[in-house]
This record gives C-alpha cells, structure tokens and sequence, in this order.
C-alpha cells in the first residue's frame, strides 16, 4: 500500500464525518462532490473494506471507519501544528503553563492533552489547579481556564470544546440491595449522592421523547467535589449522578451501572478561556484543540 498516497484521502474521510455528507465535506475543501467521492472510493479499494457506510438517510462509520477516524484528527491537527511551526518558527514556548480545570475532565481530558503537548513542546512546565469551582485567570495567575456550565460575564476569549451531560449511575452491589430504579420516579425513592452544584430539584430530560421535566431526588450525602461523590458511589453508599466522561470509563470495567440510560441530568456546555486581546501564544491554541479532540472522543 503506497501510504503517502492514502495521507490525502484520509483527510477526505476525515471531511466527511465532520461535516456529515459528502456535498458538506465538498464544500469545506473547496472541490467538488464527485472529487470527494472519488477519493473515498480509492481509499476503500485500497484498503479492501469499507470505511463508511451510505443510505439514503445519510452516513455512518464502519467499524473500521470508527477506528481511523480519531488517527485520521491526530493526523489533521499535526498537519495544522506543521504550518503553526512555521509561521512560530523560533518562538518555542517554554516556561510555566498554568491552567485549571474541573475534576470531571482531569483524567480523560486534560492529562492526555497535556502529555501530548508537552511532547510537541518540551520547554512548557504545566502547573495544574483543579478545581470545580470556577477560578478566575488574573486573581490565580492562569494562562487557560477550562469551565464547565454556562460562561461567566468577563472580558476573556471563550473557545467552545464540546458539552458534558450528566448520567445516573451506582454500583452493582447497590443496586443488588436497593433494586434497579426502572423510571424516573423510582430515582427519587433512592439514596442519591450529590455534589456541590446539584439541587435536590433538578431537571432531567427524557432523550427518546426529548421532553424535560424535574425531578426532586432523596439526598443522602453531599459532597464539595466530584472525587467524593464518587467515591461514597463506589463504596455502594448510594446513586450518583456523574458526568458522561468520567462514568464511561466507569460503565466499561463494570464498576458502575447506567441507570435508566433514557434519562440524562444537565447538560453542561464546555469552554476554553484565555485573556489574550490579540493572537494568542501557539501552545494555547494547540492545547485548546487537544483538549477538544479528547473531549469529543471520549
């Protein structure tokens, strides 16, 4: 397989997917659809499998296709990080590089993102504050802020990466002694373990009916940080209402259980924020755009 030849098809693939069509991704690059169909095509040929699959509804990936896409983001950003290097070329960031952060995207998000970019820029030395309450940049002397929820009113530049929804979830062996709730009134007859930012009374939404309504929980334990909760969780104390990022990792290894998987908590929309008024230093930007990418494939 000539792979040199591929690189370009790929980022065709990669188009697609993002822009959610063939005409979309047509668009974006600037060549026409039948372009974009015809490197797709040589791609699958090559490869001797299909990388997506068409219906008149519109596209899917492929199990292959679900695989290449993450490598194929990694790949775009390099290449993106390429010609930042040049247009930066002699103004290697190096020094401290100070950024907060909530606990929900601590291992899954911003530690990934991190070692990535300490890799493309050994000279940065990263200060980590984490924290879920919101942490102003001027007061803590911070470069980036992470917020999750709804932006603060402030002079900073917010960078959306992607949205956070919270999922009811609790340990096998509780929900052994307790049972299984099987609606949403049979949440409210639980002992439920909330964080600082979670009200008794809460607002859930319905996903297949996409309805909202509310919902008033039996607080047995609250907590002012997410570790906490889940820990009292893990120690089978009672249900947890956690953010989908940290609870799939969770979910896999069998040490919690979705519940009612229809029914979500708050959604909560997620930024990157800096003071810079004009063009920002490199490192910012790539750490914005790693921080998106581990967020969107969690």
């Amino acid at each position: 397989m000539d792979n040199i030849r591929q690189l370009p098809r790929l980022m065709v693939f990669a188009a697609i997917v993002k822009n959610g069509s063939f005409t979309q991704a047509a668009k974006a690059l600037g060549i026409t659809k039948s372009a974009v169909s015809q490197q797709i095509m040589l791609l699958e040929n090559e490869l001797g499998v299909r990388v997506l699959n068409r219906t008149t509804r519109g596209i899917s990936l492929t199990a292959l296709g679900e695989k290449l896409l993450l490598r194929c983001q990694l790949l775009q950003d390099q290449a993106d990080q390429i010609f930042a290097d040049v247009v930066n070329a002699g103004v290697a960031p190096t020094g401290r590089f100070a950024v907060t952060f909530p606990h929900a995207l601590e291992a899954t998000v911003v530690i990934p993102a991190l070692e990535q970019l300490c890799a493309e820029y050994p000279g940065l030395e990263p200060e980590l504050l984490v924290s879920d309450s919101s942490l102003d940049l001027i007061n803590y002397n911070l470069d980036v802020a992470i917020h999750a929820g709804e932006l603060p009113n402030s002079s900073y530049r917010a960078l959306p990466v992607g949205t956070i929804t919270e999922v009811f979830c609790a340990t096998p062996l509780y929900l052994n002694r307790a049972g299984v709730p099987q609606t949403a009134d049979d949440l409210c007859q639980h002992r439920w373990i909330a964080t600082g930012w979670q009200h008794r009374t809460m607002s859930i939404r319905q996903i297949k009916l996409n309805q909202k309504s509310a919902i008033t929980l039996n607080r047995f334990a609250k907590t002012n940080t997410l570790p906490s909760a889940l820990e009292l969780a893990l120690h089978h104390m009672g249900i947890v209402l956690l953010p989908d990022v940290v609870a799939k990792p969770l979910f896999s290894s069998g040490d919690l259980v979705h519940i009612l998987k229809d029914i979500t908590g708050p959604h909560w929309p997620v930024h990157t924020l800096h003071a810079y008024t004009n063009d920002k230093p490199v490192h910012i930007s790539r750490f914005h755009q790693l921080v998106c990418l581990h967020l969107q494939n969690r």
